[in-house]
């Protein structure tokens, strides 16, 4: 079933399409939000590249107020807490790591419902920089949500303090036919794309909510550039993003 989310604002396009993995990520969330006291409040949101995570975020930011901070191959931990302090309103963090932490922990402190996303945080494992997310939750207690790669939850299993505060673990999806058929009406309004080509995009696109977009931006384009309102598989000529590696062929045009 469809999640029942409907033209959702954000600053970057106008919208986002009601995917599921957005009303798992928001379900994921309000568990965290409403958990009984003593309940861990950590939630790990995770699943190949491609899948929507970031987006859902997105969404979950608009709708929550949730603070957002991407963490990046090259941080360490002094430029982890500048930018979630800049995301937290301190537009020139200063001081020791453990300064810069006490100020994290003080801002947060003041709004514990406020939710905590933490896109990337692979890179928090691996940059040795998971413990900060226990302290941060354990002294201010706001939910605090991971979103990673498909390995995250098992590369938690390597630091038991934070692995065993986790709430819950919820697993991106690939986009199934009725998630296709909501992102071909959202992003092709004024083109009919038939069930045939919609199923034949998913599959080849591994239901890659990513590719699946780009795709029908092509066919928007090829029905343009056609004079077509409504695009069949066997009337379609143009391109799917499969995510292969285009190959030029020996002696000719790739």
């Amino acid at each position: 079933m469809t999640a029942p989310l409907k033209n959702v604002k954000t600053a970057a396009r106008g919208s986002i399409a009601p995917l599921k993995n957005v009303a798992a990520l928001m379900t994921l969330i309000e568990a965290l939000r409403t958990r009984a006291v003593g309940l861990p409040g950590i939630g790990v949101f995770s699943g190949d590249s491609g899948y929507g995570k970031s987006v859902a975020a997105q969404y979950a930011i608009n709708k929550t107020g949730a603070v957002y901070v991407e963490v990046r191959h090259y941080w360490r931990q002094k430029r982890f807490c500048e930018a979630l302090l800049q995301e937290l309103g301190q537009p020139r963090p200063r001081g020791t790591v453990a300064a810069l932490m006490d100020d994290i922990i003080y801002r947060l402190g003041d709004a514990p419902h406020r939710p905590l996303i933490i896109d990337e945080a692979d890179k928090l494992v691996d940059g040795g920089m998971i413990e900060f997310v226990r302290d941060i939750h354990e002294t201010t207690q706001v939910p605090v949500i991971l979103i990673g790669e498909e390995l995250l939850p098992r590369k938690l299993e390597a630091h038991e303090r934070v692995h065993n505060r986790v709430l819950d673990f919820q697993l991106a999806q690939p986009c199934d036919s009725e998630d296709t058929t909501v992102l071909a009406r959202f992003l092709c309004p004024g083109v009919e794309i038939a069930p045939d080509l919609l199923e034949d995009v998913r599959r080849q696109t591994a239901g890659k909510a990513r590719r699946i977009a780009t795709t029908l931006h092509e066919i928007g384009q090829f029905a343009r550039n056609s004079g077509l309102t409504a695009v069949e598989r066997g009337s379609y000529g143009g391109r799917i993003f499969t995510g292969e590696t285009p190959i030029r062929r020996a002696g000719g045009r790739g």
